[in-house]
């Protein structure tokens, strides 16, 4: 028993057997706090039962969580690779007692784990205690027979535990192995304690204290009980290796990589191949849970590890996008211990493919430009610092890929200034990071829940019901009564109202009773079954302890349902016409229209879109019922249900279906073992039957982000009211073009290709009248030509040209000179100027237009210019200086 599924499998069952409640992972966005990036540690997912505002079902449990550092506070990402042990994402195995058993079953529990279950020797074991913690020191002399001399007192904080300034802290004892004397290092506590000899691989935590104050703490009513010990270290371990990288997890990785470049890891290398098999744990696994690219947060963090994975490959001799297909094989590696991998295979394919086809081209550019930006460098001089670091932070490219590029030329990098735009970074990053998932909840919701229970959600059913008003907010506080004019939050033991979630919008309406007529606005949920009103009392006053009525304004809920029913007949074709890695991303489902995101890696066609609605449409005309079950999450899923990545689903969940399966022209078709065209696990509100939608338009697709699509659409009313002012539209266009409406298409583009005709006639000719003469510069010939330094130069002013057209005259005036220089400054009507300066082959040996451009940029009010030898360009607000701007360039010349 040493693989990495097997030595999890053992955790969890042993822990199991022993009373604990087997807790699956939580997802790496954490729900429960928003101060981190990413869930980092075990016991993330039961903060708020260890702080005491939440209580679960259950007084112990036990999980393998799946963390991620590389982003925030915990950020190991440059050590990855190159360390025996350090990863982005790492399993913690842990057991956790919510005021059950204390340190002598802990002590006991993972005694027998270790040198029982999982055959640890006790001759190679020791451990730490926190100084003072007698007790736990009396522990291992009684449960181990440890001696002295294997339990070691530390007095620092690496054994005293703080979730933070305040709040539940206790003394830790740590659990280390003697790897033996072929590896430098010494036992804990000792000089010598950094290296690899004495390994800790366990740290049980004992929660016994409330931290007040500094200085001050006082004893918890129920000591608490949070171990974790890494996966991967354990698994090192009982396989005999020094490095994680070297079990059998990570070796089938590093095989797969091997394997997709047909080549295998060496001395010089083998870093690569590590970061390469950890970074796809990372960016998968996050991918899964609803984390995509982007330009900040986390999915800035994602695209941060995706392209430091790249790198490596690109490094390694990839030519070509291969991280996607390393994806399988973790699938079959860890897919039966978590199924959303399974789930999501799809999508993390297609946006790692995405994702480093656009990488390349950015490598591609970060190389130009670094050769722009280093032209003028000599051996021994430095690369700016600021220039180094937007490489690295805007184009992705790592400091040592600068410095590997510029090494050949013994051009180094000003890496002080670097490291200082690296801090400024991060601390704007810092100060701009706020968190994300579930927002914080404030512990008065926490307060409620407790006292009076969950809402009970009558909504699916009924829009009107009885209800007891259980607590009523105003700004913030609790209070007994709300009067007239006053607004505030109100919890009713049942109703109703919707509350948003999902995408779907809350419901509004009215709240009566005995002298009272209140409206509800909107309507939220807190810590997932608390309903929220948001209420504004008209008449009377509402206070806690009374019995109303409250009603849904039916209309508009009537107008939602359509929507999102639609919004799952619209998915489901999608996914028929664009393929099975369609996913939804988020979604808004409102009376007026509906919206949601999809992944897909370019814009969707319009004759897509077309077959996309008349798809949906043709399932609508079915007028099926819409069938909700609820059912256990994992049967819905094997059942077929879609299940849309990043959402957090119970125990039970409601699976929404409808339709009959139809094929690209509506018919009605048989689709495998699958009966119905739609099934999704869904918690919103949907019509009776299919019909109810009345109809889909779809107004358009747009982009959001990497690989992210949006669709927008309406039902109903809405929808036939667009399609009306759409045909009035049309009849208006061909009766202005006096045709038949079925020709305004035809006719159309006829106007648009004249029009362009015409456009490109009038550019020839003003080029053809700025290069005629009449505004060269003074001093030349006709067109401005003239001999300087021994070569041709055209020199000229000219007016009425766009400023795009500026290099085809300049072109045209090489091919003209045979062999020269062409100077072009172009005026335009606000005063604006731009300048152009071509140099023909033969002379770029001699002479840099970029160079020459930038000596007269600086008469029109520019500054800089770039380009490349042969062609280069600048402009400047001061077109009164244009003439002054090409004696410049003369002038740049002679001195050449």
């Amino acid at each position: 028993m040493s693989g990495v599924n097997e030595i999890r499998s053992t955790f969890l069952d042993y822990f199991a057997k022993a009373g604990h409640t087997v807790v699956p992972s939580s997802s790496l966005v954490p729900k429960n706090d928003p101060t981190l990036m990413f869930t980092n540690a075990g016991m993330v997912q039961f903060k708020n039962v260890f702080t005491g505002v939440e209580k679960r079902p259950y007084v112990t449990a036990t999980s393998s969580q799946k963390c991620v550092r590389a982003g925030g506070k915990h950020n190991d990402l440059d050590n990855v690779g190159y360390t025996a042990r350090h990863h982005t994402f790492f399993e913690m195995l842990g057991n956790f007692s919510f005021g059950d058993y204390f340190k002598e079953q802990a002590i006991t529990l993972a005694w027998g784990l270790i040198t029982k279950e999982l055959g640890l020797k006790p001759d190679r074991l020791l451990v730490t205690v926190y100084a003072d913690d007698d007790e736990a020191a009396g522990l291992w002399r009684k449960i181990a027979g440890f001696g002295d001399d294997k339990i070691i007192r530390i007095g620092t904080s690496d054994n005293f535990w703080q979730m933070g300034d305040t709040g539940p802290c206790g003394p830790c004892s740590e659990i280390f192995i003697d790897q033996g004397p072929a590896l430098q290092g010494g036992p804990p506590g000792s000089p010598d304690e950094d290296g690899d000899r004495f390994l800790e691989f366990w740290n049980l935590v004992f929660m016994q204290y409330e931290q007040l104050r500094p200085g001050e703490r006082n004893p918890l009513p129920r000591p608490s009980i949070d171990t974790g010990m890494g996966l991967e270290r354990i698994a090192a371990i009982l396989q005999g290796v020094h490095s994680n990288y070297d079990t059998d997890l990570f070796r089938a990785l590093i095989d797969a990589v091997a394997h997709v470049l047909s080549r295998g890891p060496d001395a010089s290398n083998v870093a690569s191949y590590r970061v390469i098999a950890d970074h796809l744990r990372s960016v998968s696994f996050l991918i899964a849970d609803g984390v995509l690219p982007s330009n900040e947060g986390r999915g800035y963090v994602l695209r941060r590890i995706m392209r430091r994975a790249m790198r490596h490959l690109e490094l390694l001799g990839a030519r070509e996008p291969v991280m996607f297909r390393l994806v399988p094989t973790l699938v079959r590696e860890m897919g039966q211990a978590f199924p959303e991998l399974v789930r999501a295979e799809a999508l993390i394919s297609e946006t790692l493919r995405l994702e480093e086809t656009r990488f390349r081209k950015t490598l591609e550019r970060g190389l130009a430009i670094l050769d722009t930006e280093s032209r003028g460098l000599t051996k021994g001089q430095n690369l700016s610092g600021e220039t180094a670091f937007t490489l690295y932070d805007t184009y992705g490219f790592p400091l040592d890929l600068t410095q590997d590029a510029l090494k050949a030329r013994g051009i180094g990098v000003d890496t002080g200034a670097f490291d200082m735009a690296m801090t400024r970074q991060k601390q704007a990053a810092r100060a701009a990071w706020k968190g994300s998932g579930e927002a914080a909840t404030e512990t008065v919701w926490f307060d409620i829940r407790e006292r009076n229970g969950a809402s009970e959600f009558l909504g699916y059913e009924a829009e009107e019901t009885e209800a007891v008003a259980t607590a009523l907010l105003r700004e913030g506080a609790e209070v007994e009564t709300l009067k007239a004019s006053e607004s505030g939050l109100a919890l009713f033991n049942q109703t109703p109202f919707y509350a948003e979630s999902g995408g779907q919008v809350g419901d509004t309406g009215t709240i009566t009773g005995p002298g009272l007529t209140a409206r509800v606005t909107a309507t939220e949920k807190k810590l997932g079954d608390l309903f929220v009103h948001h209420v504004t009392v008209e008449q009377g006053a509402l206070t806690t302890g009374a019995t109303v009525v409250l009603t849904v304004d039916h209309a508009r809920r009537s107008a939602i349902r359509a929507n999102h029913s639609a919004t799952h007949l619209l998915h489901e074709a999608l996914r028929q016409v664009l393929g099975d890695h369609v996913a939804q991303k988020g979604s808004l489902v409102a009376p007026e229209r509906l919206r949601f995101d999809i992944s897909h890696p370019k814009p969707i066609e319009p004759e897509e879109l077309r077959k996309v609605e008349e798809i949906a449409n043709a399932v609508l005309l079915q007028n099926q019922p819409v069938v909700t079950r609820l059912m256990a999450v994992d049967e819905a899923i094997e059942s077929g249900a879609r299940a849309l990545f990043g959402e957090k689903y119970g125990d039970e969940v409601r699976v929404v279906s409808m339709g009959k399966p139809v094929d690209d022209e509506g018919t009605v078709v048989e689709k495998g073992r699958l009966t119905d065209f739609s099934i999704e696990l869904c918690g919103g509100t949907h019509v009776v039957r299919t019909g109810d939608i009345g109809q889909i338009t779809v107004l358009g697709e747009s982009a959001v982000g990497a690989g992210v699509r949006r669709i927008e659409a309406m039902t109903g009313h809405g929808a036939r009211r667009h399609r009306a002012e759409e045909s009035r539209t049309l009849s208006h266009l061909a009766g202005l073009l006096k045709a038949p409406v079925g020709d305004v298409p035809e006719r159309l583009a006829a106007l648009i290709e004249d029009r362009r005709r015409l456009e490109r006639e009038l550019t020839d000719t003003r080029k053809k009248l700025a290069m005629s003469g009449g505004s060269a510069q003074a001093g030349g010939g006709d067109d401005g030509t003239r001999e300087v330094a021994g070569v041709k130069l055209m020199a000229r002013v000219v007016e009425g040209v766009e400023m795009r057209d500026l290099k085809s005259l300049a072109d045209e005036g090489k091919t003209r000179l045979g062999s020269g220089i062409v100077a072009i400054v172009g005026v335009a009507p606000d005063g604006k100027a731009g300048l152009v300066v071509g140099v023909t082959e033969d002379l770029t040996e001699r002479y840099d237009a970029v160079g020459l451009v930038r000596a007269g940029a600086g008469h029109l009010g520019g500054k800089g210019g770039g380009g490349r030898r042969d062609m280069a360009q600048a402009g400047g607000p001061n077109g009164a200086g244009a003439s002054a701007a090409l004696e410049a360039i003369v002038e740049a010349l002679n001195a050449a």
